[in-house]
């Protein structure tokens, strides 16, 4: 039995993930709250969304016809993208995820990420 909190089953096939064609392309489609269409029919739901220990974000994804589960990691902030954070935090207004349209970063711990991508753009003051 798993719970919302617990991927255990996933991370013991995490060396054997399932790859998706054309990843950055079903990334764009995330970020623009697009419908991701899966290769085995159907589409794909998001199951989870993890920030990772070097800045970048990965995301469990589920096919809706199959029930396969994917993975899809998500390149970290950029250089432009992390100072276009750090200005909005210095004119006084919410910083928001320079990727998704409006999403607003929360902390995580030092941190400030998108909960939506688990990128890390920024430290929290």
């Amino acid at each position: 039995m798993t719970s919302l909190h617990s991927d255990g089953g996933v991370a013991a096939e995490s060396d054997r993930r399932l790859t998706l064609p054309d990843e950055d392309a079903l990334l764009r489609l995330y970020y623009d709250g697009g419908r991701l269409p899966s290769p085995a029919g159907g589409s794909l739901v998001v199951l989870g969304v993890r920030p990772e220990d070097d800045g970048s974000g990965s995301l469990l994804l589920e096919c809706t016809s199959s029930s396969l589960r994917y993975k899809i990691s998500v390149p970290k902030a950029t250089r432009s993208e992390r100072k276009k954070v750090r200005t909005l935090i210095d004119e006084g207004g919410d910083p928001k995820c320079p990727r998704h349209q409006g999403e607003i970063l929360v902390r995580i711990r030092h941190d400030l990420a998108c909960s939506s991508c688990g990128v890390r753009y920024a430290k929290a003051k």
